[in-house]
């Protein structure tokens, strides 16, 4: 079985996900499969073709989300005695050598990551770089447009 990587916010965000698809949106969807029967000729009926595929793609997510659930290896970064070193689900504080431009990151798993809010995929080329690297060190990591160097300003279990 597939481990997958993965935050306790990132679990929790699933879990609610998933209850609100269970919850909410399985009903919401029988519901209109129903009133659409209602209507008549199925072969001919857009509403029903409309929630059956809509049907088809939630209970795909469901179990998708099951699955990744199933197989989470969840970790808690906050439990980890502090040091100083780079893994998955640290908040790092990098800055550019070159332009002094700071940046923040967070490293969690694919289903986590999220650029605007700072989060990367721990198999991202920079997330990749970063790892096992302590404060103070400098890395460099191949882009599109080059080589860039980060040094690791701080490193944070939160």
């Amino acid at each position: 079985m597939t481990k997958y990587p993965m935050t306790v916010q990132g679990a929790r965000a699933l879990e609610e996900e998933l209850k609100h698809l269970k919850t909410v949106l399985r009903p919401q969807i029988t519901a209109a499969i129903a009133t659409a029967r209602e209507l008549g000729d199925l072969s001919e009926n857009a509403e029903y073709h409309a929630a059956r595929e809509q049907q088809g793609m939630s209970e795909a997510r469901i179990r998708d989300i099951e699955g990744r659930l199933s197989g989470a290896q969840i970790i808690d970064v906050t439990t980890i005695p502090y040091s100083g070193k780079v893994f998955f689900g640290t908040t790092v504080d990098i800055v550019n050598v070159e332009t002094d431009a700071t940046v923040t990151y967070q490293i969690v798993g694919e289903d986590e990551a999220d650029l605007k809010l700072g989060k990367i995929s721990v198999t991202s080329p920079i997330a990749r770089a970063l790892v096992a690297k302590e404060e103070g060190e400098v890395v460099v990591v191949q882009t599109p447009s080059g080589l860039i160097e980060y040094e690791i300003v701080e490193v944070r279990h939160i």
